[in-house]
């Protein structure tokens, strides 16, 4: 099986990353990366505290641009955001776009899918009549478009809310419902010819057994002709290849033929 050797989604200092870019590509080095992508969070009016500032987001691109002749002979180095649903649009050039879905907007509210169970269980309650579907149905709703609203290239940790249903406490993913929510949004994502990242972040910070999406989920998009990466969704430099070997295995495992490298233009598929 090929050794991938390649992570995407990376945080750093500038949003909610606890290393600066350079930290990140020498770990990345050090662990025998041959290229690393960096995505800080885009700019987001409405939640400033965990993405780049607008002056950030131009110091964050300079430095990626220095970092990227400085280590040239050792490691590839790409510049990236993670640009949110509700983000502004990008402030850079960028050489890829991870699209993700961190907030579900209620009554013009935006409700963080990621920050806690409580608050989600709260919001649930006040907003949604203690509905938790309903709730689902929003996100994936908005999930469904986040390719048309970003362009982006990558379809960012696509079942976020498992993060908190790790003991499916919080909903049942038997439910029709829910299963039909994210057949939905995986059936829209598919025709955009995106590539969904296997994301392994939720299980190097303890929160999910699985990365996202789900074994299940992957299925589903293997048979149905979708394309898949793989990422660590890194936000230190210990994290930066967490299980990214173990990923690809569960690709093909999932039904997947190949996994997709960029190469700093295009994705390019590599057989597994």
């Amino acid at each position: 099986m090929i050794s991938f050797t390649q992570n995407l989604h990376t945080h750093t200092k500038y949003c909610d990353g606890a290393n600066t870019p350079e930290e990140m590509v020498i770990s990345a080095a050090q662990k025998k990366m041959l290229s690393i992508g960096f995505s800080g969070h885009a700019y987001t009016e409405h939640d400033t505290s965990y993405c780049m500032s607008v002056e950030g987001t131009v110091r964050y691109a300079n430095e990626i641009k220095t970092l990227k002749e400085k280590y040239r002979h050792i490691i590839d180095i790409y510049t990236g955001l993670e640009q949110d649903y509700y983000s502004v649009s990008p402030l850079i050039d960028t050489d890829y776009i991870i699209g993700s879905v961190h907030y579900v907007l209620k009554n013009g509210e935006f409700i963080p899918v990621d920050e806690t169970k409580e608050i989600v269980l709260s919001s649930v309650n006040r907003l949604y009549n203690g509905d938790i579907y309903s709730y689902l149905e929003e996100y994936y709703n908005t999930v469904s478009d986040v390719q048309n609203k970003t362009h982006c290239d990558i379809i960012g940790h696509f079942d976020l809310p498992e993060k908190f249903n790790a003991d499916s406490k919080l909903f049942d993913r038997e439910n029709e419902r829910y299963i039909n929510a994210w057949k939905k949004a995986a059936d829209e994502l598919i025709k955009s010819k995106a590539v969904f990242e296997i994301n392994t972040g939720g299980m190097s910070k303890g929160y999910t057994k699985e990365p996202y999406p789900r074994a299940e989920i992957l299925r589903y998009i293997a048979y149905r002709g979708g394309k898949v990466t793989v990422s660590s969704d890194s936000h230190n430099g210990s994290t930066i290849d967490y299980k990214l070997q173990e990923s690809v295995q569960l690709a093909k495992e999932c039904g997947f033929k190949e996994i997709y490298f960029f190469d700093g233009t295009k994705f390019i598929p590599k057989k597994i």
